[in-house]
C-alpha cells in the first residue's frame, strides 16, 4: 500500500469501521461486520495507535507499506512500549488496537487480492499482554531476557558490523537505534569511568524521545569503531535494523539459544552494570539509580525490571 502513514491508516479504517453496527453482528463469524468497530471514539483511539506503530516501523525497520507488517514487527513494537512501563490499561489498548489492525489487514488483503490474499496473524500481542504486570513491572512470571553467553552470540554473528553494534549494546546499554547509525562526531574520546576508575571510550547517542547521553565502551571497542571510519573512508557507521535483528535471531537458532532480540544485550548490560556499581562500593539503591540514568531512564525502579526485582 502506498501513501503516508495517515493515508494508510485511513484506508484500513474504511474496511473495519461501520458506525453503529450491531453487537450481535460484530460477534457473528458469518456476518460481514464480524470483528469490526462500531464506535467512532474507539476507532479514533485505535487509529492513533496504528499511526504511532506505522511511524515506529518507518523509523526502525524502514517499513513504509503496512501490508508488509509481520508478527516480528508487532513483537518489537510492544516490547519497545513495555520498556517504558505503560499502565495496564494503556497496554491493553495497544494490544487491542493491534488486534483490530490484524483484522483490518486481513479484510483489506482479501478485498485487494481475492484469489491470493496475505494472511496476518498477530497472536504474539496477546501472549505479551498476558505476561504483563501492573503499572510498573513488565512481566508476570518474570521473563529474564538476559543472554547468559552474549559473547558466544556476538562471535557467531554473520556480519562484522552487526558484531560491533551488539558489543556496543552489551558494553554500553544502548538501544538498537543508538547503534544502527553512528556518526564520527559522536565519538567523544577516552575518559575515566567514575564507577570503575577504568579508561573507557565515549560514544554520544540520541535515542527514544531525543534523549542524549554517553554510552561507555571498552577501549578496544572504541578503537574498532575508529578503525572502521578510517579504513572505510566514511564518517557514518550504518546498519539495517531488520538485517541486524535477523542475524541475531538466526544465530541464536543455530546455537540453540533462546532468542531475546537486540534488547537482550541491553538487559545483560543492566545486570552487569549494577554488579559493577556494587563491586565498587555503591549501595543497591545507588546502583539502580545510576544504571537507570545511564540507560536514559529517570526512575531507579525501572532498573529493577531488568533485574527481576
Amino acid at each position: 500500500m502506498r501513501g503516508s502513514v495517515y493515508y494508510q491508516s485511513a484506508e484500513l479504517t474504511k474496511v473495519i469501521f461501520f458506525e453503529a453496527a450491531k453487537k450481535e453482528n460484530r460477534v457473528n463469524p458469518n456476518h460481514e461486520h464480524y470483528a469490526c468497530v462500531a464506535s467512532f471514539k474507539t476507532m479514533q483511539s485505535y487509529r492513533n495507535i496504528w499511526n504511532n506503530f506505522f511511524n515506529y516501523l518507518k523509523e526502525h525497520f524502514k517499513v513504509k507499506n503496512s501490508e508488509l507488517i509481520t508478527e516480528d514487527h508487532v513483537k518489537a513494537y510492544i516490547e519497545y512500549k513495555l520498556e517504558y512501563y505503560p499502565s495496564k490499561q494503556y497496554l491493553e489498548k495497544i494490544t487491542s488496537a493491534l488486534g483490530k489492525l490484524e483484522v483490518a489487514l486481513n479484510r483489506y488483503s482479501k478485498l485487494k487480492y481475492e484469489d491470493n490474499p496475505i494472511t496476518y496473524d498477530f497472536k504474539i500481542r496477546q501472549e505479551l499482554l498476558n505476561s504483563a504486570k501492573d503499572l510498573k513491572l513488565v512481566a508476570n512470571n518474570y521473563v529474564n531476557r538476559v543472554y547468559t553467553n552474549p559473547n558466544l552470540i556476538i562471535d557467531n554473528l554473520e556480519n562484522d558490523k552487526h558484531k560491533l553494534a551488539a558489543i556496543i549494546q552489551l558494553q554500553g546499554g544502548a538501544r538498537a537505534e543508538g547503534v544502527t547509525l553512528i556518526k564520527i562526531e559522536q565519538l567523544k574520546g577516552i575518559k575515566i569511568d567514575e564507577i570503575t576508575n577504568k579508561s573507557v571510550g565515549v560514544i554520544e547517542t540520541k535515542e527514544k524521545g531525543g534523549k542524549i547521553g554517553d554510552v561507555l565502551v571498552s577501549i578496544e571497542t572504541y578503537e574498532a569503531l575508529e578503525k572502521y571510519f578510517l579504513e572505510n573512508g566514511t564518517s557514518i557507521f550504518k546498519i539495517k535494523y531488520q538485517d541486524y535483528v535477523n542475524d541475531i535471531k538466526s544465530t541464536c537458532q543455530k546455537l540453540n539459544i533462546p532468542h531475546q532480540g537486540t534488547h537482550g544485550f541491553r538487559w545483560t548490560f543492566a545486570q552487569n552494570r549494577v554488579r559493577e556499581y556494587q563491586n565498587n562500593g555503591y549501595t543497591y539503591e545507588q546502583a539502580l539509580q545510576g544504571v537507570s540514568w545511564e540507560m536514559k531512564h529517570f526512575r531507579a525502579s525501572i532498573t529493577e525490571h531488568y533485574l527481576g526485582a
